[in-house]
Parts: structure tokens; sequence; C-alpha cells
């Protein structure tokens, strides 16, 4: 598609600590940004703003934690239709539409449904907390899972170090599927937006018919917040690791459902909100402080 990055110029100032700056004009990358309609059998349901790339999974990973799917074989496929462009009075662009066709005998969402979303707020139009309070599919509560401290420790720099678009723009998050027994990564994606991200992952795992996705551990590269804790619950993931903080919501959230939330994964340390006992360590020693 082509329009992941786009080229731009723009002015560099330097101020000297002599008192003199330098201003100079040079071009720069950055992440392009358009908008997507998701239509499913030919109806509107939701725009979001995001990156272009991996639409389809976009869309799947939408749709399931919209709760409209749950398995893989309830996604039929999924086509671009044509719609406005972005690039001026009369351009035609392609891609910023796309219609799903569910399997047979799968309910398509209601039509009062639709709401609009950006890459800042995955949540955006919903009427209520209670009405994002999804029902999940799968019991990520009585997934057995574990994994090492250790092991957790190392995916941020994979992460990072698979980043392929932040390296050009430093402007894309990233979410990237783990293997908790193995350490293997399974899939990683980038885009202007947090939920995009991980929506893609998920969508990865429709299309691969790998729903739930027990066993494995989410890692995104900023804040957790309470969508992303929703999405992690609706596609079976049990662990959810971030390098920055949890809101208080998105705590509770998987507290109540039973996913592990590790927050402030930086470096060699972690913050562990809810479920601690999945985390293994080398040399267990005595929780110190107060007790939640």
């Amino acid at each position: 598609m082509g329009r992941i990055t786009a080229r731009r110029p723009v002015t560099r100032i330097r101020v000297g600590a002599d008192g003199t700056d330098a201003a100079s004009r040079r071009p720069d990358v950055l992440a392009v940004e358009e908008p997507l309609e998701i239509r499913v059998g030919g109806t509107p349901l939701a725009v979001t703003m995001r990156t272009p790339g991996h639409d389809v999974e976009l869309a799947a990973g939408f749709l399931v934690s919209e709760g409209v799917i749950a398995h893989g074989g309830d996604f039929r496929s999924a086509i671009h239709c044509g719609g406005p462009g972005t690039n001026g009075a009369g351009a035609e662009n392609t891609y910023n539409v796309l219609d799903v066709t569910l399997a047979p005998g799968v309910a398509a969402p209601e039509p009062n449904r639709n709401f609009y979303t950006t890459s800042s707020c995955g949540v955006c139009g919903k009427a209520s907390i209670d009405a994002v309070e999804t029902v999940s599919h799968y019991d990520v509560a009585a997934d057995p899972v574990s994994v090492s401290a250790l092991a957790v420790t190392s995916f941020p720099g994979e992460l990072r170090a698979r980043q392929e678009v932040f390296d050009k723009t430093g402007g894309l998050h990233a979410a990237a599927l783990f293997d908790a027994e193995t350490g293997d990564l399974l899939v990683l994606r980038e885009d202007v937006g947090r939920h995009n991200a991980v929506d893609k992952v998920v969508g990865w795992a429709v299309l691969e018919d790998r729903l739930p996705l027990s066993g494995t551990v989410l890692q995104v590269s900023g804040r957790a917040s309470f969508e992303l804790v929703q999405k992690a619950v609706m596609a079976g993931i049990p662990i959810l690791a971030a390098v920055s903080a949890p809101s208080s919501l998105a705590v509770e959230l998987a507290a109540s459902t039973g996913l592990t939330l590790i927050g402030f994964l930086r470096g060699e340390s972690m913050n562990v909100y809810t479920r601690p006992e999945r985390i293994t360590v080398r040399t267990p020693a005595a929780v110190k402080g107060p007790r939640a």
C-alpha cells in the first residue's frame, strides 16, 4: 500500500550554549494516519484512525473486542472498497473502507452500535463503562499459564528491536505476542493507536485460527489502559505487560477477570498488579511492604 510513512519538510532549530542558534531545512519521516471505515455485510460499523497496513487483521481484532466474533471460523473474508481519498478534492483512495463478511450463522452487530474511535481512545462513543465490559467467551482466570520474570524483562527490548516503522518515525505504538513457555515472539504489529496495534495482533490470531490465545503474554509499548485489558480478556490472553503505568480502571478490570497485569516493565524490574503468582522468580523471597 506504500502509505505507512510519509516525508515532509521541517525546520530544525538548535539552540546554542554560546548564544547563537542555528536553523536548517530538512526532510522528516512521519507515521501516516488515515481513517479506516469498517463495514460488516455492507453496513458501516465504525471508523478508526490508524496506520495503513494489516487492515484485515485490524478489523478482525476489532470484532473480537466487540464480542461480534470469537473464533477464526466466524470470520469469512474482507475486501477493500472504494472510498474518499486524502490527497485533495476528487482523489480516490481504495484502501480506507473495508467490508467484512462473517461466516454463515454468525450474527451481524446491531446497526445502532456505530461509533467513532481515534488513535488516542479505543472506546470513544461508548455510553458507559458497563457497555464496555463485554462478556468474553474465554475465562482467562482459569488459564494455568506461568512465565519467568527473567523472560518477561526481555520482552520490551525484543519488541523495541523489531519496531521497524518506529525507527523511521518515532511515532508509533507497538504490541507483540509472546509464547509464555518458550519466550518466542509470535507476532508484532505497529500503529499510531495503541488499541489498533493490539487489534492487529488479535486479528492475526483470528486469521490463523488461534483463538483463544491461552498461554501467551501481550507486551505493549505504552501504558496499560482499560480498553487494552478488555481486548486481552476478549481474546483469551492471560497476561498483559506494559512498559508504562496502568490506569486504576485497568487494574480493576484485570482483577475482576483474573488477568495478570504488569506495569512499569523497565530494565530488570516490574510492578505486578494482579495475579502475581503467574510470574515465577528464581529465588523466591518474602513480599515486603503493605498488602493491598
